[in-house]
């Protein structure tokens, strides 16, 4: 196991969590956002791959989330955390200057990293997409409600392995309470920012389990279909569910991410 370093880097809302997972001679860094809830520690093995392949990985646990300060998983501003993510882009680059950036966001980290990629897209190398929340999410139906129901995220959906599930269930810096009205209607404002941005020039993986319930494939199609530009590819595997580095072929997935990273950086 590759033990992380932690990091405390100044955000918008105050000092956010950085783990650091490093290469002895690292020939570019991947910039990991998280899912909505979670947080950067549950992509050890992620992050062991890709310092495998070579990378300097750096992820933060966003406000409200893992053990970044902030009401739990309050996000009142979308584009505030894009603003974090740039932040950090900008700390590791400075420690970095030569080593080119491939941003990697999953499910709400997804649409941080396609909003971060729209407004920044001349200092990434590439980027990939996992399970993103993009184009139109069920989830946001929630707002109808006077008061939001509790309906937290159901682990089931997450991945064949049971273990998976209960991990998440049992991890502490998980949440595992209700959706905030604020944070959904950060979602949605964001949604509709990406929908009317420029498409991404960048080379772009959008990588999606068939069986995804908690993100559906074809919703977040009608997102992706906004946004592929030239240079865009992509992987949909049938029966996986919504964490797809955490997968039974979770093997294959990681596989495709770095032969399309190393097909782009030529490495």
């Amino acid at each position: 196991m590759i033990e992380p370093t932690d990091r405390q880097i100044t955000g918008c809302h105050g000092e956010l969590a950085v783990r650091e997972w490093s290469a002895p001679h690292p020939g570019w860094i991947a910039l990991i956002a998280h899912g909505y809830g979670e947080h950067s520690g549950r992509y050890q093995w992620v992050a062991e791959q890709l310092v495998g392949a070579r990378a300097l990985v750096w992820a933060p646990d966003h406000i409200g989330h893992g053990r970044s300060p902030g009401e739990r998983v309050l996000v009142e501003d979308a584009e505030t955390i894009v603003a974090d993510l740039e932040t950090v882009r900008q700390r590791v680059t400075a420690e970095h200057p030569d080593l080119p950036v491939v941003l990697i966001g999953h499910s709400m980290g997804g649409l941080l990293a396609a909003r971060h990629a729209q407004l920044h897209q001349q200092h990434l190398a590439a980027v990939v997409l996992s399970a993103p929340v993009l184009g139109t999410w069920h989830v946001l139906d929630l707002l109808e409600h006077d008061e939001i129901p509790d309906t937290p995220i159901d682990p089931a959906t997450l991945s064949r392995d049971p273990e998976v599930g209960a991990a998440y269930l049992a991890d502490p810096l998980v949440w595992h309470g209700p959706f905030r009205r604020p944070t959904l209607q950060a979602i949605d404002q964001c949604l509709l920012a990406i929908n009317e941005g420029p498409t991404l020039d960048r080379p772009t993986l959008w990588v999606h389990g068939e069986d995804d319930e908690l993100v559906p494939e074809a919703d977040t199609r009608t997102g992706i279909d906004r946004i592929r530009g030239d240079d865009f590819h992509e992987h949909i595997y049938p029966g996986a569910r919504h964490e797809l580095f955490n997968e039974t072929n979770k093997a294959e997935v990681m596989n495709d991410v770095l032969t399309f990273i190393g097909r782009t950086l030529n490495t």
